[in-house]
């Protein structure tokens, strides 16, 4: 069984989080932060087929447009520093966090989170990351994030069938860290929740969670 760890997420909208909150009838504060603690409650199935919902992004690669394709390659990334302030902010007034997760362009933004810790940046304090979906940004203004490996421990989660972030972008992310978790499994643009990915997740997360409970005796 699982003890409490707290997590900051990052997701965009439409994404599994909305469904979540929709079908909970929760709200989501500004900055798309959610502090949560981890339950043995969660939705069956969490997909990103919510429509209607007004675009996000955490940044964008057409400026003029502000708009975002992950397949895009530009010389913008107009957004990228208030969206890192944003987390900042919520990590000095909601953390601590012992984790950080990211959805889609969620856990691009969480690999860059990732590699200015690395740089040893005081602002993002946690000590693990989790990635679904995630790519390496194509805006040459972020090239300097993927210069250096990235201990940082991660578990990257990727669909080998996902047509909107394909599993080679995914993957060319994967030599960026050291020593990752690497999920691949045969599904689409989602979070998948069945037994099999369940099981990598809880071994993930048990590590720090051992780890915590040893600090605290």
């Amino acid at each position: 069984m699982l003890s409490c760890s707290t997590f900051l997420l990052l997701f965009l909208s439409p994404s599994p989080l909305d469904l979540y909150l929709k079908q909970n009838k929760q709200t989501k504060p500004p900055g798309f932060v959610l502090k949560t603690e981890q339950t043995d409650q969660e939705p069956e199935c969490l997909t990103n087929d919510a429509q209607g919902d007004d675009p996000r992004a955490w940044w964008f690669s057409s400026p003029q447009e502000d708009s975002f394709d992950a397949m895009e390659h530009s010389d913008s990334c107009k957004g990228l520093e208030s969206s890192l302030e944003t987390i900042a902010k919520a990590m000095t007034e909601q953390g601590p966090f012992h984790g950080i997760l990211g959805f889609s362009q969620g856990a691009a933004l969480v690999a860059i989170v990732c590699a200015l810790k690395q740089q040893g940046d005081l602002r993002f304090q946690f000590d693990f990351a989790m990635l679904f979906a995630g790519f390496k940004s194509l805006s040459s203004c972020h090239s300097l994030y993927y210069e250096k490996p990235i201990s940082v421990p991660t578990l990257l989660v990727f669909g080998e069938t996902d047509r909107v972030i394909p599993a080679a972008m995914s993957e060319e992310l994967v030599p960026h860290f050291v020593d990752p978790v690497v999920l691949r499994h045969q599904l689409g643009h989602f979070v998948p929740t069945g037994a099999a990915q369940k099981k990598v997740y809880i071994e993930f997360l048990e590590k720090f969670l051992k780890k915590e409970a040893s600090v605290h005796g």
